[in-house]
């Protein structure tokens, strides 16, 4: 039934689309050697984690694109153009390791994702790069 609910874009707005958008990339990387290069399959821990954590984002933050990893992770990126980045890992663990980049400062860090609530730091390093139209959910 969630899962149903989730599919709605009525009921779910832009995060059905996004699980959507997540749920095809784990298809489409199933199989090591995805890429002609030897990566890993995306890890079914990492596509859950990652579901769970776009299930956490507050409303107002602006959903990430994704990409598979080598490793079998998954890359979420809010990128407001080539010098103001911010992305996360996804793997089998809780750890979020994150890197940023805003003009010439940058900077990289890790975080524990709980399952339900987005870790203040990923918020934050979200909100320092992105346009200030998006900054309503900077955290207190």
């Amino acid at each position: 039934m969630v899962e149903s609910a989730e599919r709605s874009q009525v009921l779910f707005g832009e995060k059905a689309e996004a699980l959507s958008r997540l749920h095809a990339l784990a298809l489409e990387c199933a199989e090591d050697n995805w890429d002609g290069n030897d990566a890993s399959a995306i890890n079914p821990m990492a596509v859950t984690i990652t579901g769970d954590f776009i299930r956490a984002l507050p409303e107002s933050v602006p959903l990430p694109d994704f990409a598979p990893e080598p490793d079998g992770s998954i890359s979420l990126d809010w990128m407001e153009s080539r010098s103001r980045v911010f992305s996360l890992s996804i793997g089998s663990s809780f750890r979020l390791p994150y890197a940023w980049l805003d003009g010439t400062d940058k900077g990289h860090g890790v975080a524990r994702f709980d399952g339900g609530t987005v870790p203040k730091r990923i918020l934050e390093g979200i909100a320092a790069i992105l346009p200030h139209e998006h900054a309503t959910f900077r955290a207190a």
